[in-house]
C-alpha cells in the first residue's frame, strides 16, 4: 500500500507540475502574440537609431559628432513643464563656448544643436526679433523645472523661463533665465536632420 501511495503522489504532482507549465507556456504565447499585433509607428527611425544612436537616450559621457566635430556630454537638464518634457545637453568644446543638444519628442524627435550668445543686447518679449540679419517670430515661453545631471554649472534643481523664436531654414532663438530674477541668456540654434548626428552611447564603447 506504500509504494501505492507514493505512487498516487508522484503522479499528482507531476500532473500539477505538468499543468504549470503549459500554463506558463500558454501566458508565454499569448504575450508573444500581443507583441506582435501591437500597432507600429511606421515613421520611426528604428533603423536609424541603431546605426546613429537614440538620441532620447543621451547621457554624461556620451559622445556627440555633427559637422565633423566630436563632442563629449558633460551634463545633462531634464526639464519638464505640466505633462510635456525634454532634455538639454552640455557639450564640451574645449573652446569656452558653451554649447549645447537639445532633445524634443512631439511626438517626432527634434534635434536642435545650440550656442551661447555672450553680451547681447537683445531681449525676448516682441512678436518679432530681428538678428543678424533675419527675422524670428515668437513660437513658444513659459516657465520649467529642471533637474541637473553631472556637470551643468547649475543647481540639482531648479525653474527655468524660456521664450523660443523660431526663424528661417530651421534656425532658433532661445532667451533663458534661470531662476527668479536671474536675467537672460540668448543662444542661436539650427535643427538638425537625424541623419546630420551621430551618438556614442558610453556603454557601447
Amino acid at each position: 500500500m506504500e509504494w501505492l501511495c507514493v505512487l498516487i503522489v508522484l503522479a499528482v504532482i507531476a500532473g500539477v507540475g505538468w499543468w504549470l507549465w503549459r500554463r506558463r507556456q500558454h501566458e508565454r504565447e499569448q504575450e508573444e502574440t500581443a507583441a506582435a499585433n501591437r500597432p507600429v509607428d511606421p515613421f520611426a527611425d528604428t533603423d536609424t537609431d541603431v546605426l546613429r544612436g537614440d538620441p532620447t537616450r543621451v547621457k554624461a559621457g556620451d559622445l556627440v559628432e555633427a559637422y565633423g566635430k566630436t563632442l563629449a556630454v558633460r551634463g545633462t537638464l531634464r526639464l519638464s513643464e505640466g505633462d510635456y518634457a525634454w532634455s538639454e545637453h552640455f557639450l564640451d568644446t574645449g573652446t569656452g563656448v558653451k554649447r549645447w543638444l537639445s532633445v524634443e519628442a512631439d511626438p517626432d524627435v527634434e534635434l536642435v544643436l545650440w550656442e551661447e550668445v555672450p553680451d547681447s543686447d537683445l531681449r525676448p518679449g516682441p512678436r518679432e526679433l530681428s538678428f543678424e540679419g533675419e527675422s524670428y517670430r515668437s513660437d513658444e515661453q513659459g516657465t520649467a523645472r529642471y533637474t541637473s545631471e553631472a556637470t551643468t554649472g547649475l543647481a540639482d534643481t531648479g525653474t527655468l523661463r524660456y521664450h523660443d523664436y523660431a526663424g528661417p531654414a530651421g534656425q532658433k532663438l532661445s532667451f533663458e533665465a534661470f531662476g527668479d530674477g536671474a536675467r537672460w541668456e540668448l543662444a542661436k540654434g539650427l535643427t538638425l536632420d537625424r541623419n546630420q548626428i551621430t551618438i556614442y552611447h558610453q556603454s557601447e564603447s
